[in-house]
């Protein structure tokens, strides 16, 4: 079987009854906590190549620090680093910050934009954080594509697609609109804990029985 247009809702809420009692990607985390955009900007960039607990603590050590853009470009680039530390390339992402702000500051009056073409502008934002800030940050749509969405999606069978934008652009004419905002965080809670890259646990997922299996080689029973 695989999952489609038509059984997609049973699917999603199986899943979301699966995941009541795992804990949210720390950017959704961000998102709840804080309600700013700003601060969900930052934490995506912290996020890219980063475990989720590494994210979390290290946002939580910068924004203890600034919080907003004034603050942010206030502190030189070694003293990011510290607080980021060890997030994945926290020196190149020290910079990013520091040229993000700076272009919130001098091009959008100190406001974060919520269009994904203007985001798209920035230095360091490409299309998985702007569809995230507009989501998790604004509570606007957007479909937010990482290598969770991308695999899950194709090993369910629900796309066929080969790189991330592919798979965006297809959820974006199949996902129903009513999905786009909580379908990034359901599928990396269920790619972290279950549906894992190698040997995922199928034996425990409740919608095995939808689910295409593409690509599943070995598996945890």
């Amino acid at each position: 079987m695989t999952v489609s247009s038509r059984n997609i809702d049973q699917v999603i809420a199986i899943l979301k009854q699966e995941m009541s009692d795992l804990p949210d990607p720390s950017v959704t985390l961000v998102g709840k906590k804080w309600q700013d955009p700003f601060l969900v900007l930052i934490s995506c960039i912290l996020s890219l190549r980063t475990k989720d607990a590494t994210t979390l603590s290290a946002a939580e050590r910068l924004f203890q620090v600034a919080t907003t853009p004034e603050r942010m470009v206030k502190l030189q680039p070694h003293t990011i680093e510290q607080l980021i530390y060890p997030v994945g390339f926290y020196r190149t992402k020290a910079r990013t910050i520091l040229g993000v702000c700076r272009d919130i500051l001098e091009k959008f009056n100190g406001e974060v934009p919520h269009t994904l073409e203007i985001l798209l502008t920035m230095k360091g934002v490409g299309r998985k954080t702007a569809n995230l800030v507009l989501t998790e940050g604004f509570g606007l749509l957007g479909v937010c594509v990482d290598t969770h969405v991308h695999r899950i999606s194709n090993r369910l069978g629900y796309v066929h697609t080969k790189t991330p934008h592919e798979t965006e652009m297809a959820l974006r004419e199949k996902l129903p609109v009513r999905y786009w905002l909580d379908y990034n965080a359901l599928l990396v809670t269920w790619g972290q804990n279950i549906c894992k890259p190698i040997s995922p646990f199928c034996s425990r997922c409740g919608v095995r029985g939808y689910c295409a299996r593409r690509g599943v080689g070995r598996q945890h029973r």
